[in-house]
């Protein structure tokens, strides 16, 4: 029997998805959550064979989740729930040793297909996601870059920037000259705009 903890929050979507879940004879569904913080805690508890998350949850998102997961207990592999399959999103949970990718509006038979294929030690995702994922632009900016451009974005000035991450406002004008360079972008604005695209911030 593989043992099942699924975290959605959307109560009618949960509802389908243990529904069908429990139709199947060799899974078990073993916790039902609705928030990305619950996770740890009911993996911990339950030593389920797969955790299924939705990437989009109330308070930790379903990546860092499974991301602790991955980390704190090794045994439980994730598979991820998305209803948009953007390629930044799909690199994001590769990195984050996720053993699957599926989109909601798959067939219902996918599912617990997917499910049996993680146990399994596979890695399961959706062929044209991993297509789209491996020829979609690597992010050229380094993880500071990165960090300043995210504050940037959140409306944060220059002399803000520089406060909260203890640098002095001339090295962030670097960064954030650095960033529209990488970029090929016309300024800031725009450069927040492709990283925005490009699902890099």
């Amino acid at each position: 029997m593989i043992r099942v903890v699924l975290a959605e929050d959307m109560h009618m979507v949960r509802g389908a998805l243990v529904s069908l879940l429990q139709l199947e004879d060799d899974i078990e569904v073993v916790a039902e959550l609705v928030s990305g913080d619950e996770i740890l805690s009911a993996a911990q508890e339950h030593g389920p064979d797969v955790a299924i998350i939705d990437v989009d949850l109330p308070g930790k998102d379903g990546l860092t989740a499974a991301a602790e997961i991955h980390e704190k207990v090794p045994d439980t592999r994730t598979l991820i729930l998305t209803n948009l399959g953007h390629p930044g999103t799909v690199r994001r949970a590769l990195a984050a040793k996720v053993g699957g990718f599926l989109v909601k509006d798959a067939p219902s038979k996918e599912l617990a297909e997917a499910v049996r294929g993680v146990h399994a030690g596979r890695r399961v995702v959706d062929g044209q996601l991993a297509m789209a994922a491996f020829e979609s632009v690597e992010c050229p900016l380094t993880p500071r870059e990165v960090e300043v451009l995210r504050l940037a974005a959140d409306g944060l000035d220059v002399t803000d920037i520089a406060d909260l991450l203890f640098l002095t406002a001339g090295t962030v004008r670097n960064y954030l000259t650095s960033v529209t360079t990488k970029t090929n972008a016309r300024n800031r604005v725009d450069a927040i705009r492709i990283a925005r695209e490009h699902e890099w911030i």
